[in-house]
């Protein structure tokens, strides 16, 4: 090697390091985005002797750490020196490597260890060493014996995990911002995000005049988000302009491995397609990482340690060692650790998951671990609806919030397994609690309409499936669909003796009578659904909004009094269960007979008190409703301009929930007699413009103007759950003697 010919030379008269100011490479193509990245690295190296940048393959570990070391030259006397790694595979040759990266010569028989500890012991120097993942044993011996014996070293590294030296300070790299497309910081109207500016960059290299405008900026965004932003992926899917159209090029990301090749001839070897590079992290990584990396991949977006556990063990892989294989996953920045707000999460990013997912096809276990994975999800949905009627009602929420995409992955597998439709009928119904409770109505009535065209014998839980997708159809003003459902449903209840699913199509076919102004009939029939209720002993969220409903319904025919009654019932038995969702329905009909009988005070109290919540659970049409209260209550405290704002905002938001006030007589006539009011308050012209305005506000706007600006964008959120509070978890599916998941989901309670 070059560091060992010629002359010792005197120790400050170094020819490499005394000669010149370092080796950086000259940059070749823009550097794009990262500056925020990038000044966490300076700072960091600013307090810290060893920072280690980490993160999957692609991810412009080593660009980034170039950048950051370049900002750096002048606080280094002696040099900002980068020595490359990825070629170097035999760990004898690492000293000689870094000998060489920085130009010392010396002719002695010395070890090169001892000639970088001498040369550099009085140097005030930046080393980055880059590309050491397979080499992280000796690069960690060497690293801290170098900080050890030179003060004046420090040392930036790049790696897909981290050394594991005393003082190390970490920083996770994460790919480049691209937004889901559809969101607001994708729209055309908002400015390029990382992501897409780098993929129009190089995309411009290839195809002169190519720009993002507002004919393409759908297609890059969603190209961008299916590479999950990975700087290497962005810049092969560009250089695939020379030969396809951008949405050729997007088509044909389902077979991303394939297509993603060509890169740069001077990219590292590993660097040159997606698939080797990936495939060098999978290189180095043991044969149990390797397979609890690709049972992963039956996830869909996070996943927590008890789901892993249970879904990836197996004799080959036992429980109770899943957590240590995990540990080394994330060290090898294959999966990453978040916060989720139910709590600690784990996710791989797209096509980490694309990758692990040829390999377990490649094992024939696909469809094993997706029915493991459906059990789990099963279980998980069991154990939620049993938990939404307690104090862990918020917690249930976060989880689902947390959970909706491996729920849909199984409610997907369910349907099409073929194996039997009750599976996918007991998923959908039982997730009640998410499409009417957690503000998912189109979603759900879009599972349940595709597993109740599943057969089965099993009809109990179609009869559940069916009161609910008629709950749904109710609360989106569909009341076609509504009858006809509950309608079967009642007749099959008569038909098999299921009181419990009797007793839930009389409650929603009076809930359907209440929005349809026939409050006599809804009064009656809700009666008798909590009569029924009673004599199974139901007791649920279920059945306190079936006395709220009646309240409302006795109300609209002026009894005001039994209303407060009922909802005063409603609200105490909420308070000993800790139900919050079900009592907001209770508060909005007090919060309505307190405006009613001028208490403004009052009502705006409890109105105040159900609107976050309703919000914090995402659930419309208590949202709306609060709002449309709250309009009126403004009107009378004397604020004409802000009641329209409210009114224009509620008018937005029934849009999304289905037909504005259900079309009801009673429940619009509060909103005409405001609107009135408005009127000849604020002329025409004026509460025309207030209420466009209110249109215009997003539901965290509305939701704050409506709380007169608490809390910073919207309502507060609800206290996060402790984790020692929670329960234990169930298994994923009861057992059989066998061992085999029991997948029979009958006798499930509502």
């Amino acid at each position: 090697m070059r560091g060992f010919q010629g002359s010792e030379p005197p120790a400050r008269e170094n020819p490499g390091i005394g000669r010149r100011q370092g080796n950086l490479p000259a940059e070749l193509t823009r550097f794009i985005g990262r500056h925020a990245e990038v000044g966490v690295l300076v700072r960091k190296l600013t307090g810290a002797r060893l920072v280690t940048v980490t993160g999957v393959g692609g991810v412009g570990k080593s660009r980034c750490a170039i950048q950051a070391a370049r900002q750096l030259q002048e606080r280094f006397c002696d040099g900002v020196w980068l020595v490359e790694l990825a070629t170097v595979r035999d760990p004898e040759l690492l000293d000689h490597a870094v000998v060489e990266a920085l130009a010392l010569t010396d002719h002695t028989g010395r070890p090169p260890r001892t000639v970088l500890v001498e040369r550099l012991a009085d140097r005030r120097l930046l080393l980055v060493l880059d590309g050491f993942e397979h080499l992280v044993e000796p690069s960690a011996e060497l690293v801290h014996e170098l900080l050890r014996r030179a003060p004046g070293l420090r040392v930036l590294a790049t790696g897909r995990r981290p050394l594991g030296v005393a003082g190390e300070r970490l920083y996770p790299l994460p790919p480049l911002a691209a937004p889901t497309p559809g969101s607001g910081a994708a729209s055309a109207l908002a400015p390029l995000s990382e992501a897409a500016w780098l993929f129009a960059d190089r995309a411009a290299a290839v195809l002169p005049g190519f720009s993002v405008n507002e004919e393409n900026h759908e297609v890059v965004a969603e190209l961008c988000h299916r590479l999950d932003g990975i700087p290497l992926a962005l810049e092969l899917a560009a250089g695939r302009l020379r030969t396809l159209s951008l949405d050729q090029t997007l088509h044909r990301l389902d077979d991303r491995f394939r297509l993603l090749v060509g890169g740069s001839r001077g990219a590292p070897p590993h660097h040159q397609t997606l698939r080797t590079a990936i495939g060098w992290s999978h290189e180095l990584c043991t044969p149990a990482q390797r397979l609890l990396w690709a049972r992963l991949s039956v996830f869909a977006g996070h996943f927590d340690l008890e789901a892993a556990e249970y879904v990836c063990s197996g004799p080959d892989l036992p429980a109770d060692e899943v957590l240590d294989v995990l540990t080394e996953l994330v060290a090898q920045s294959v999966v990453t650790r978040e916060d989720g707000a139910s709590g600690v999460r784990y996710r791989m990013l797209d096509t980490l998951r694309a990758y692990g997912a040829d390999w377990l096809a490649a094992t024939g276990d696909t469809d094993r671990l997706r029915r493991r994975h459906r059990d789990w999800c099963t279980g998980l949905v069991t154990w939620c609806e049993l938990e939404w009627f307690s104090p862990r009602q918020a917690e249930v929420a976060r989880r689902i919030e947390d959970e909706l995409p491996n729920l849909r992955a199984a409610l997907e597998f369910a349907l099409e397994d073929g194996e039997d439709g009750r599976l996918g009928l007991y998923l959908a119904g039982t997730l009640w609690f998410c499409w009417v409770g957690c503000g998912r109505l189109g979603e759900g009535r879009h599972w349940l309409r595709r597993a109740l065209e599943q057969e089965t014998d099993h009809e109990e839980t179609r009869l559940k499936a069916l009161w609910v997708s008629g709950m749904v159809a109710v609360l989106q003003g569909d009341a076609v669909a509504a009858m006809t459902t509950l309608h079967e449903c009642q007749e099959g209840a008569e038909r098999t003796g299921n009181a419990r699913a009797a007793a839930y199509s009389q409650h929603h076919s009076g809930l359907l009578a209440l929005i349809s102004d026939e409050t006599q009939r809804a009064e009656k029939l809700l009666r008798a659904a909590l009569e029924r209720y009673e004599e199974i002993g139901e007791l649920n969220s279920n059945v306190l909004m079936c006395r709220a409903e009646l309240a409302m319904a006795i109300a609209f025919q002026g009894d005001l009094a039994g209303a407060v009654a009922l909802c005063e019932e409603v609200r105490q038995v909420a308070e000993e269960h800790g139900e919050r969702w079900a009592r907001t329905y209770a508060l909005y009909v007090l919060g309505f007979a307190a405006w009613s009988r001028g208490d403004t005070a009052e009502a705006r109290e409890l109105l105040e008190a159900s609107l976050p919540v309703n919000y914090t659970f995402r659930d419309p049409v208590g949202t709306v409703l609060a709002l449309e209260l709250l309009a009126g209550i403004t009107a009378t405290e004397g604020d004409p301009a802000q009641a329209a704002v409210l009114q224009g905002a509620a008018g937005r938001l029934w849009k999304s929930v289905g037909m504005p006030l259900f079309g009801s007589e009673y429940f619009n006539a509060p909103h005409i007699q405001c609107e009135r009011h408005l009127r000849r308050r604020l002329g025409a012209a004026r509460f025309k413009e207030c209420t466009r305005e209110g249109e215009r506000l997003d539901t965290d706007a509305a939701v704050a103007r409506a709380l007169r600006g608490r809390g910073v964008g919207g309502a507060p959120a609800l206290p996060a759950a402790r984790t020692a509070e929670r329960p234990a978890l169930p298994p994923a599916a009861p057992r059989r003697d066998d061992g085999e998941p029991d997948r029979s989901p009958g006798g499930q309670r509502a």
